[in-house]
């Protein structure tokens, strides 16, 4: 079914049900009754657009998604949806590229919603060498599937087995807060991928970890990362709100001083 033939109460309901909320939980929230909310589930109450607007907010439901529920309930979008070119987010694309440059030598990448590559920095280099199937490298590049995928950056991740965990977990839960369909599919196609694991089974987590790393074979050594994931704080606009910037940090000296390296001899190369 089409936004348009679905009800704004049912789709209230659907990301009511998929953040495990009660109606009365829901209702509490968003300080209504418990009966208002359940006879706008239902239809048989209309929701103003700042019920709403409201309900979406108690929901955190992301704004791609407000923007469907408000046509479901007859009103106009609320959020606009320009492209990344659009000059009024020129402010926006400036400041992501200023975090990225900002991070060299340590690699970092901007990624849309669906994990398509925005922009990178001129670190990447090591996280794509050797990648064997040049059609993933291809715009758009999707970074989970070059991750994970066999002809990919795969064979030359030493802790596959606990990063592929990792990313696929993170998907999971990106899914849960999106309900996006194209996401949906992503997550069904990698987990088609080998596992990396051994006899079937899991890779042990260090005990004395604070994160998930990131362990790569880059020649004869293997570096290793940790990552953060930096977003716009109050966005408005429906593709701004959906960027998404990875910065990945060195986990040991070895990693920081061949980064360093290859950031100097990339400079000496230009």
């Amino acid at each position: 079914m089409t936004t348009a033939q679905i009800s704004a109460g049912t789709l209230i309901r659907e990301w009511r049900t998929r953040r495990r909320m009660s109606q009365l939980d829901l209702a509490m929230e968003a300080d209504i009754s418990q009966r208002h909310l359940s006879f706008v589930e239902s239809g048989r109450a209309a929701p103003s657009r700042d019920m709403v607007l409201h309900l979406a907010e108690q929901l955190s439901i992301p704004l791609r998604q407000r923007n469907q529920l408000l046509l479901a309930a007859g009103f106009a979008p609320s959020f606009g949806e320009r492209s990344l070119a659009d000059i009024s987010l020129a402010p926006a694309m400036s400041a992501v590229e200023i975090v990225l440059k900002g991070h060299e030598p340590f690699p970092a990448l901007a990624v849309d919603r669906h994990w398509n590559l925005v922009s990178a920095n001129t670190a990447l280099a090591p996280f794509l060498a050797d990648v064997a199937d040049a059609s993933l490298l291809t715009a758009p590049v999707n970074v989970l599937r070059l991750s994970l995928h066999p002809g990919g950056i795969a064979p030359r991740i030493v802790n596959l087995a606990e990063w592929r965990a990792h990313l696929l977990e993170r998907l999971k839960h990106q899914n849960d807060a999106s309900g996006d369909p194209v996401m949906a599919e992503l997550e069904q196609e990698l987990r088609t991928y080998p596992s990396g694991l051994k006899g079937n089974r899991p890779t042990p987590v260090e005990p004395n970890a604070i994160v998930h790393p990131l362990r790569l074979a880059h020649g004869d050594q293997v570096l290793s990362f940790i990552s953060t994931i930096t977003v716009f704080g109050t966005p408005l606009d429906v593709t701004l709100s959906e960027l998404a910037i990875e910065s990945f940090f060195p986990a040991d000296e070895q990693t920081r001083t061949v980064l360093v390296r290859l950031a100097k001899e990339r400079s000496e190369a230009a």
